[in-house]
């Protein structure tokens, strides 16, 4: 049996400031993903190669998935190439554990969903 954990690594500024490169993130795979939720998700136009981004909302064709830092140098979300289907989503980050040097982020820091 697969383990719905997995672990990737940002190589981007894509994320910055919530996310540098290099950090290590774990991430449930599978599972519900909802509007503020950051994700692993395979690129719509690349599928070998992965991206992290944060859920804007949902279209009819997919998640909006946008970049934290629109001024990234080589930045690409929705914005360049539309909604990503829900089968190249992969999961939610869960936290992020690594650098050590930085105190882990739970799944609640990564998420911009307001409380009820």
């Amino acid at each position: 049996m697969r383990s719905p954990l997995r672990t990737f690594e940002v190589t981007g500024e894509s994320m910055l400031p919530a996310l540098r490169p290099g950090d290590r993130l774990l991430v449930r795979t599978g599972g519900r993903v909802r509007v503020g939720d950051v994700v692993v998700a395979r690129h719509p136009e690349r599928p070998d190669q992965l991206i992290v981004k944060r859920v804007t909302h949902r279209t009819e064709s997919g998640w909006w998935l946008e970049s934290d830092n629109q001024r990234a140098p080589g930045r690409r979300d929705s914005w360049d190439f539309d909604a990503v289907p829900d089968r190249l989503i992969i999961g939610r980050v869960v936290v992020r554990y690594r650098p050590q040097s930085r105190p882990p982020i739970s799944a609640s820091a990564f998420s911009r969903r307001r409380a009820r």
